[in-house]
């Protein structure tokens, strides 16, 4: 890509005809394309990231219209990759997108190099994959970010940047301080929220929930909240990384 292309003008004041050539040549992977995640891609092809694989199992739901920016009515039903990636090409037409359509588990890691990622970004909602997507990451040495718990909240302005061993308030973030502590890992950077989450007493039978009694509630407001720091957090770490 030219980095003097009309649709990286307003980027270059900011990070400089060096740091979007870096952002242009930079491979950035993000797993679990949801009300964070999607949030995610989008700021970061806008960014100016020039290769992403997006990785999700998952079709679009009814349930996701609240919150995910992929999710509309005319394509419930399709798979959120395809989706993203239609999307993230209409953007940007010269962005490599590699479409990922599986859930990152032991028995699917072998599909993925992690080696060809310049940034990991976890935006899954599973303890098993993020484990998994955060260990290979250290393994190899590749930075990754991590997103907490964005379910239950309703105040946007509570996330925060952090080092997962400096989080608190957040539940996933406490367990996941647990799983690492095991492993052996001793840092990793995340987003989390410090608002206690949100309660209501309800009949789950009411939300058409019914079979996901578990589900988190969330907001249109929030997750993408979470998604747009993620983003951020890579763009700069990735344009002011210059070599």
């Amino acid at each position: 890509m030219n980095v003097k292309d009309e649709r990286f003008s307003r980027l270059i004041p900011v990070f400089g005809e060096e740091g979007i050539e870096k952002l242009n040549k930079s491979h950035v992977a993000v797993f679990g394309i949801g009300g964070v995640g999607g949030f995610v891609c989008e700021a970061l092809v806008r960014g100016g990231i020039g290769e992403i694989t997006i990785v999700d199992h998952d079709t679009v739901a009814e349930s996701n219209l609240n919150r995910q920016i992929i999710a509309l009515s005319s394509n419930i039903g399709e798979q959120k990759t395809t989706v993203m990636k239609e999307r993230l090409l209409s953007i940007n037409p010269e962005v490599i997108v590699h479409e990922k359509p599986v859930f990152y588990l032991p028995e699917t890691a072998d599909e993925f190099d992690f080696s060809d990622f310049d940034y990991v970004v976890d935006a899954v909602d599973t303890v098993t994959a993020k484990k998994l997507i955060i260990l290979r990451s250290k393994e190899l040495n590749i930075p990754v970010i991590s997103s907490m718990g964005t379910g239950n909240k309703t105040d946007a302005s509570s996330f925060r940047v952090a080092d997962i061993y400096s989080t608190k308030v957040c539940p996933l973030a406490r367990i996941m301080r647990h799983e690492l502590k095991k492993l052996n890992i001793d840092s990793l950077k995340v987003v989390y929220s410090e608002e206690e989450p949100k309660t209501q007493n309800i009949n789950i039978e009411s939300t058409g929930l019914s079979n996901k009694k578990t589900a988190p509630a969330s907001t249109s407001f929030v997750p993408g909240v979470a998604g747009l720091i993620i983003a951020g957090e890579v763009i700069k770490d990735l344009s002011y990384s210059i070599v």
